[in-house]
């Protein structure tokens, strides 16, 4: 595939990444207005982070990159990126609330979702890159095609 065509194959793979996130990050933000008026801000974020992170991974590795269901090591690897991320949301929220103390809840969300975003872009890259990174054809064998071509060889 030519540069272009590469090019224009990861700016779709961006655009649904993108799309998906945002809208599993708004019904996530939503959730956790609403689960932090009952119990402390971080478990709501903690809760809203593995629920989302979980919805977000089977449709990031069925429709954004094609990959099929992800299984138990693409829901682990992308957990894991999901807990920088939670690192990352929390000490964002953490240092508004230690810098400005009581403010409200929108200037609070703009930044969770200033944060989410940055987070965002650095998951993208490592789930496309790494996690559900197509490999060439001859590695993307069938378990059946791969003992046929060992069949065959011997």
């Amino acid at each position: 595939m030519d540069g272009l065509g590469r090019m224009r194959r990861h700016a779709a793979a961006f655009g649904r990444f993108a799309g998906l996130g945002t809208a599993v990050t708004l019904g996530a933000s939503a959730a956790l207005v609403l689960l932090s008026r009952w119990m402390p801000w971080q478990a709501a974020n903690a809760l809203t982070t593995v629920v989302s992170t979980v919805v977000a991974t089977e449709l990031h590795a069925r429709v954004a990159f094609g990959h099929g269901r992800p299984g138990l090591t693409g829901h682990l690897k992308s957990g894991a990126t999901t807990a920088v991320g939670w690192l990352v949301t929390s000490a964002a929220v953490g240092a508004l609330a230690a810098l400005r103390p009581g403010s409200g809840i929108v200037l609070q969300q703009t930044v969770y979702l200033a944060a989410t975003a940055l987070v965002g872009i650095g998951r993208y890259l490592v789930l496309r890159l790494g996690v559900f990174a197509r490999r060439p054809r001859a590695d993307r064998r069938t378990w059946a095609e791969a003992r046929a071509a060992q069949a065959v060889a011997a």
